[in-house]
């Protein structure tokens, strides 16, 4: 599958474009900026086949997990048609990461011969001969290649950063060879994972040695979490993306956050996982922050605010910042782990929703927003009722889906710049 990347639009270095030749009979696109949907064990969380089709703006594009998958080689092997038939993702197009960027692989176990990676069944070491018929079991259609990404924190030694590069590049160029040699996978699209951890000269050798090869995009590896300051990962990314080639989409793992996504858009990355908004979700929260971006008030339809944004999405401090709240709250609900929220979501679990009959997100057009409230999601909560994480699930997806649409839209129209003003207001 011959995949296209055509980019139609630079803004100092934020790119919009389309890649075309997408699917089986290549009438698939995907716009970029632009995410994938993500996947547990090549399911949407929370949410059936049925439930998805709900949603507004679902990506051509399946994220799945090698990690996730790995332990199941033998039953797909058997099966033969796939795992995007497997699970009832027929019509989807395919990729597939070495791990899952919610949970990535601990660090100390990978060698000059193997990846580890923990499956629900502990450590699987994994070979280039092993990860390829892993490929040939799952049939997707873009495969991010295996590498020695182990995501450390700020200081990766020189000759750690350095490890890692050479065992990337050793792993690419043999997976490439048993590429060649198969009949059943030459025609996959092969993601090549830019590594180096923290270290300038170490990327940049990495981006030069990897774009030298038959890969059909790139994968900045190792920036996931906490795992160095935003000044030193966005110069880094800038640098790198400096040295890929222009036609070749790059990608990202594990930045999710709306400023953090926009930081990374500016240094020329064009495609991001969607697993922010599920962990949005596991903490019962909900997204809600102003992204619906409106360029001409005349032609936009419906009373707008003074910044332009239709009044129905205008946002006040307490519902935007989740540490604006009451001064009498009662004693915190122990579910609510502060630690890890955002300012772009709220969290259903506190008490001051019980009584609150407003949809998550006004304006929103999500089935939960349409159909239901803020306090009986607060009660799925309370309750622990399944319910909750499937009605969290399809209003974080569908808000996220259409931040993407806003950013594409505040490009096309050169306001990239307003947008960014606007996601950013809850955290000033």
């Amino acid at each position: 599958m011959m995949m296209k990347l055509t980019i139609s639009k630079v803004t100092s270095r934020a790119r919009l474009g389309v890649i075309t030749s997408l699917g089986q009979n290549g009438e698939k696109t995907l716009e970029v900026p632009g995410c994938l949907l993500y996947t547990k064990t090549a399911s949407p969380p929370h949410l059936t086949h049925d439930t998805l089709q709900t949603i507004e703006g679902v990506p051509p594009v399946t994220h799945v997990t090698l990690s996730t998958l790995a332990e199941h080689q033998e039953v797909l092997e058997e099966y033969k048609h796939g795992v995007g038939k497997f699970a009832g993702l027929s019509d989807a197009i395919l990729y597939c990461s070495v791990s899952d960027p919610v949970t990535p692989n601990p660090p100390g176990y990978n060698t000059n011969k193997t990846v580890s990676m923990w499956c629900s069944g502990g450590r699987v070491e994994v070979t280039p001969q092993k990860f390829m018929s892993l490929q040939r079991a799952l049939k997707v259609d873009w495969f991010q290649c295996l590498s020695d990404g182990e995501v450390m924190p700020e200081g990766f030694s020189r000759k750690r950063a350095k490890k890692s590069v050479d065992r990337s590049l050793g792993y690419l160029d043999e997976c490439l060879q048993l590429l060649a040699e198969s009949e059943e996978l030459k025609q996959k699209v092969v993601i090549g994972a830019i590594e180096g951890g923290d270290l300038l000269e170490e990327r940049l050798r990495s981006a030069r040695e990897t774009a030298k090869r038959p890969v059909g995009g790139f994968l900045l590896d190792g920036f996931q979490k906490n795992t160095m300051s935003q000044e030193t990962k966005l110069k880094l990314i800038s640098s790198v993306t400096e040295e890929l080639p222009e036609d070749k989409p790059r990608l990202i793992h594990g930045v999710g956050r709306p400023d953090e996504v926009l930081d990374c858009i500016e240094c020329g990355v064009d495609l991001y996982d969607s697993s922010f908004p599920y962990e949005v979700t596991e903490r019962g929260c909900a997204l809600s922050f102003n992204h619906h971006y409106q360029p001409d008030p005349e032609t936009a339809g419906g009373h707008q605010s003074p910044d332009n944004v239709p009044v129905s999405y205008v946002l006040d401090k307490e519902e935007i910042c989740n540490g604006d709240r009451n001064g009498d709250e009662e004693k915190e609900d122990p579910e609510i782990d502060r630690s890890k929220m955002t300012s772009y979501e709220i969290c259903l679990w506190e008490k001051r929703f019980r009584e609150d009959f407003r949809p998550l997100l006004p304006g929103c057009t999500c089935y939960c927003c349409r159909n239901h409230n803020r306090a009986y999601v607060h009660h799925l909560l309370t309750s622990k009722e399944l319910l909750a994480g499937i009605l969290l699930m399809i209003h974080n997806f569908q808000q996220y889906f259409s931040f993407f649409r806003s950013v594409r839209e505040a490009l096309r129209d050169g306001k990239l710049e307003v947008l960014k003003q606007m996601v950013r207001r809850p955290t000033s």
